[in-house]
């Protein structure tokens, strides 16, 4: 059920990707770092850093020796790897969270300004439908965080602002998806995905709302439904239970930052 666009990068980098991850992971293990939903949210930027390198690799902009670790799926590989060894040197300093924040926050923007340049210099800059396509996502997500809140206070509170990157993240992919389907004319690439809107497309609303209501409803429910299943693991277990939450925001996340600036600086 993978997306269309994946490759295998060349040996070379392929074996130079496979040792960083094996060191990534032999840190983690020697480290042994607690997660607190504060970390999840600092992991953010990095979520989104992915999808904004392979947003660059997918329009040729990154150097040939970049290029390869920025491909699908390597992508999620060699960001794992920068994104790990930050977090370990940032453990050794008074303040880690925003340390790992920080640096992924300008981390991502090198990306996404080589993204914006090729636009603006192609005439492709169309920032319109995926900003209005990111208000839909804080809305629908604000008002399924209020209603959780509201609806399951103790749940709400034991997953924290992880929980709430979760619907965002999710949200996000919903709605710029929906756009770009619905209002720019992009096709879907994830198969299932694509049988959800198939099927939005044979119902009687289809010439009316389109084809992507659907996706968002059936997001937002597993998203919400996810979280709620979720937060007893976070009481009983707090690090197994937010790794869980951020690997779930990061499937949500990643792909709806990749919406948006793609949609953005290469409209059809």
């Amino acid at each position: 059920m993978l997306p269309s666009g994946f490759t295998v990068p060349p040996l070379p980098a392929l074996a130079v990707l496979l040792a960083g991850v094996v060191v990534a992971v032999a840190a983690l293990a020697r480290e042994r770092p607690s997660l607190t939903d504060r970390t999840v949210l600092a992991f953010a930027p990095w979520m989104a850093l992915g999808s904004a390198a392979y947003v660059c690799h997918q329009l040729g902009v990154l150097p040939t020796a970049v290029a390869p670790f920025a491909s699908a799926p390597a992508v999620y590989g060699s960001t794992f790897v920068v994104a790990v060894a930050v977090w370990v040197g940032a453990r050794r300093t008074g303040a880690p969270t925003r340390v790992l924040a920080g640096v992924g926050l300008l981390a991502l923007s090198l990306p996404v300004a080589l993204a914006v340049r090729y636009g603006t210099r192609d005439g492709l800059l169309a920032p319109l439908w995926p900003s209005l396509g990111l208000l839909m996502a804080c809305f629908l997500a604000a008002v399924c965080w209020t209603g959780m809140r509201r609806l399951r206070v103790e749940d709400a509170r034991a997953v924290g602002g992880a929980g709430a990157l979760v619907i965002f993240g999710h949200a996000l992919d919903a709605a710029t998806t929906a756009v770009g389907v619905d209002a720019l004319g992009f096709g879907e690439q994830t198969p299932l995905s694509r049988v959800i809107m198939q099927f939005a497309g044979s119902l009687p609303t289809a010439p009316v709302l389109g084809v992507g209501w659907l996706f968002i409803a059936v997001k937002l429910v597993l998203a919400v439904g996810i979280v709620l299943l979720l937060a007893d693991y976070v009481r009983e277990a707090p690090t197994e239970g937010y790794l869980l939450l951020a690997f779930i925001a990061a499937v949500g996340l990643g792909p709806g930052a990749h919406n948006l600036l793609l949609f953005t600086v290469a409209s059809p």
